[in-house]
């Protein structure tokens, strides 16, 4: 089984090209995601957990992502053992192809890792050496994913992904909506490194509450952000990627501003009075704008850069060969198998025979059956 990507924080595995996603017994799981971030923040495997397959446009950078690294002859120690390959480090995701086949490749977002270690592992290429290993979640299921430098002395795998990792964890401002954080100083929005403020609106009703709350409208080219003019800490930071729509309706208090969030950033509506009408219609008029402008050319805040500028992704990408396969109806295989993470696994566990099988197979940890493992696969 060979991987395969889609985008970033996604992950994809595929068993031979894109002609497979038409093939009985292929089906889809997916984290949902809202579509601005699903570079970063989607798991999607193939042929077990999504029916997308990737193409030649999708393997481009979205809006917004750039390509900051690129090492030669890394491999793929856990699911293509003994296969150099190429790994990209974007600030969203990481990505590693095969440099024998480009179809074989896999996609991490940066959303979906929990940790990142550097242990020893048994490389085909190197034999025991130190690597690093990557730890993801999704929908409750932990993935591994272990990388290797073929190259002896190179200690750039490490510092790139995990740097830019951090990069990305400790930017989450321009990402993620907020509540109640440390946002004003002196009455003033601290703000991010690239974010300029356009406008500030005082006298705006916050309508959570009977009887709403007075405070202030900063609109920034990253956010919007609201905060209570007796009270700093009661504020709320919304980011133009986690907007899902901006409308003006009537509410008991006479119409009003109303910012719905993505799904992914909880789903809130939130509702702001702006007195006259006119000066309401200029602020959604020109949230509206600056909302439009960030989509075309999203911030996402990950600021990192090497002293050697890599090539870019469409430099490095090869476009796929459509490879002359027949699909044997009801034949299924499962690449992300090979990545499941079992943290407390020291070495194989002794055989048993199995009834069931009739075969003699690797005893099952407590609390798993043949049964459940074999719903997985179907």
């Amino acid at each position: 089984m060979r991987a395969f990507h889609l985008s970033a924080c996604t992950w994809i595995f595929c068993a031979t090209s894109c002609a497979l996603s038409s093939a009985p017994g292929w089906r889809a799981l997916r984290y949902e995601a809202h579509t601005e971030v699903l570079q970063s923040s989607s798991l999607l495997f193939c042929p077990a957990l999504t029916c997308l397959i990737t193409t030649f446009r999708q393997m481009k950078m979205r809006p917004g992502e750039v390509l900051i690294d690129c090492l030669e002859s890394i491999e793929d120690t856990k699911g293509n053992n003994g296969d150099r390959g190429r790994l990209l480090v974007t600030n969203l995701r990481i990505i590693w192809r095969s440099l024998s086949l480009p179809r074989v490749n896999l996609s991490v977002g940066y959303n979906c890792i929990i940790n990142i270690t550097t242990r020893t592992a048994n490389s085909k290429l190197r034999g025991q050496t130190e690597a690093l290993y990557i730890l993801t979640k999704c929908n409750n299921t932990r993935f591994e994913f272990i990388f290797t430098n073929v190259v002896p002395g190179s200690p750039r795998l490490f510092t790139s992904v995990i740097a830019v990792h951090r990069a990305y964890e400790t930017s989450k401002m321009y990402r993620d909506l907020k509540l109640r954080s440390a946002l004003i100083q002196n009455k003033q929005l601290r703000l991010l490194p690239q974010e300029q403020i356009y406008d500030k609106i005082n006298g705006v009703w916050n309508l959570s509450s009977d009887q709403g709350n007075l405070g202030t409208f900063f609109i920034t080219n990253v956010r919007i952000v609201w905060h209570a003019n007796m009270n700093d800490s009661f504020n709320v930071s919304i980011p133009y990627l986690q907007i899902r729509s901006i409308k003006v309706r009537d509410s008991k208090f006479g119409l009003a501003l109303v910012i719905e969030s993505s799904q992914q950033s909880g789903g809130y509506v939130l509702g702001f009075k702006i007195d006259p009408v006119e000066k309401l219609q200029e602020a959604v008029k020109e949230i509206n704008s600056l909302h439009k402008v960030y989509s075309a050319n999203p911030i996402f805040g990950v600021d990192y850069e090497m002293e050697e500028k890599p090539q870019s992704l469409e430099d490095l990408t090869v476009e796929q060969v459509q490879d002359d396969v027949e699909i044997e109806p009801g034949e299924q295989t499962d690449a992300f198998v090979a990545y499941f993470a079992d943290e407390n696994k020291q070495h194989d566990r002794e055989p048993v025979f199995s009834e069931e099988l009739g075969l003699a197979v690797e005893k099952l940890k407590d609390g798993f059956t043949l049964q459940g493992l074999w719903e997985v696969m179907t």
